[in-house]
């Protein structure tokens, strides 16, 4: 294998790292316990060496140019790596370190994996965790993410998906709403009701409704004055301020049907779920405090 970096490229990468990190060469260099012109002129060789910008620089700021953030994340990635293969072959990998980048969708974050993360904290101090909350499908090559939540399992064969859990779906409407709608008896009554639409980000799909029929699930196209995209919690907001019928996750709202300001509706038809899985990359090496997230999540969540 020929050599690539010297030590010097090496070194420049990481000020480079810490410089956009923290958007500035000051913070990086305290860090870092050089000089902001050391960090600078590390800066300034890379960008030799790529023939490339990677910041744009003001008297006041530093920002990544595209390129710059793109290589960002490749470094911070390799980094990280770097970091848990020392710390393996040092035996200090049995104790989880280092920082856990998840994405997760914006419901399941706030409903089911935030609320947990001070628990893992407190069994696995030394793991900082960095979550982003987006329903959008990411790269875990260009973002360098760790892990991920999704709704379903790709067809991405460079990607292990371990199921969390099947989350109920039910349909719900306030009591405002109902007092001057048309009677709903079965699925086929919701073509009289304002039915909110949720619009899929990365297929611009709306989700149709699902429903129980003699055991069976069927499909329920349903149409509406109010739609979303991005995130289902806009949905709850809408029907919970009277402006039609929405169908979502049991766990987003089981609050509201306790206190009254959401009603479950067509019960006789329910059952239905959708599933959650954790995605990570085949063949990457794991480092324990993936590993640890990995196992404390599905036992929390299965639990």
């Amino acid at each position: 294998m020929q050599r690539q970096f010297e030590d010097l490229a090496l070194g420049s990468i990481e000020l480079f790292c810490l410089a956009a990190d923290s958007e500035s060469f000051t913070v990086a260099a305290t860090a870092a316990s050089v000089t902001p012109a050391a960090v600078s002129r590390a800066v300034a060789r890379l960008e030799k060496r790529l023939g490339i910008r990677l910041f744009v620089r003001t008297t006041r700021q530093i920002r990544l140019t595209d390129e710059g953030r793109r290589y960002f994340e490749q470094c911070r990635l390799a980094l990280t790596q770097l970091a848990d293969a020392e710390r393996e072959a040092t035996g200090q990998q049995t104790t989880p370190a280092g920082v856990l980048r998840i994405s997760m969708p914006t419901p399941y974050g706030h409903y089911r994996v935030l609320p947990l993360l001070a628990d893992f904290r407190e069994r696995y101090p030394a793991v900082t965790v960095d979550a982003h909350l987006s329903n959008r499908n990411v790269d875990f090559a260009d973002e360098g993410f760790d892990l991920a939540i999704r709704g379903r399992a790709p067809q991405d064969s460079g990607l292990i998906a371990r199921k969390l859990e099947d989350a109920e779906l039910v349909v719900v409407a306030s009591p405002s709403y109902l007092r001057k709608a048309a009677k709903l008896k079965t699925p086929e009554d919701l073509v009289h009701h304002d039915c909110i639409q949720y619009e899929l980000p990365s297929s611009g799909r709306t989700i149709p409704w699902l429903f129980k029929r003699d055991g069976e699930p069927v499909e329920i196209v349903t149409r509406g004055a109010y739609g979303s995209s991005g995130d289902v919690l806009a949905g709850v907001t809408l029907a919970r301020h009277g402006a039609g019928i929405f169908q979502t996750y049991r766990f987003v709202v089981e609050k509201d049907l306790a206190q009254g300001t959401l009603k479950e509706l067509l019960t006789p038809y329910g059952g239905c779920s959708r599933p959650f899985v954790l995605l990570y990359p085949h063949g990457r090496h794991l480092s324990s405090r993936v590993r640890s997230f990995v196992d404390f999540l599905v036992e929390r969540l299965r639990a």
